[in-house]
């Protein structure tokens, strides 16, 4: 019994420290290549950037109009953050 518990505690040992390191190959490699993981839409404030504020209907976000991604949807023009929104957007 002990030894199975002792073989279960070890193993995990190992993954952990493979998983560290393999964590941390790929922060050295994102920091070489300048690259970065996609994150999902914009979250902008209109502190930096001024002007007007619209919510996008599809996350919520609050985003400037002069950045925002726009749709005109049944004579409306609606405000985005990103065009991933934009596209997710469905009309009623």
């Amino acid at each position: 019994m002990f030894r199975l518990l002792f073989r279960l505690i070890v193993l995990l040992a190992i993954f952990a420290i493979i998983r560290y390191i393999v964590a941390a190959i790929a922060r050295s490699f994102s920091r070489r290549t300048g690259s970065q993981a996609p994150s999902g839409p914009r979250q902008q404030t209109g502190a930096s950037t001024g002007g007007e504020l619209k919510q996008d209907p599809v996350c919520g976000t609050f985003v400037p109009t002069s950045t925002s991604v726009t749709k005109t949807v049944n004579g409306e023009l609606l405000h985005f953050c990103s065009a991933a929104c934009r596209d997710k957007f469905k009309v009623a």
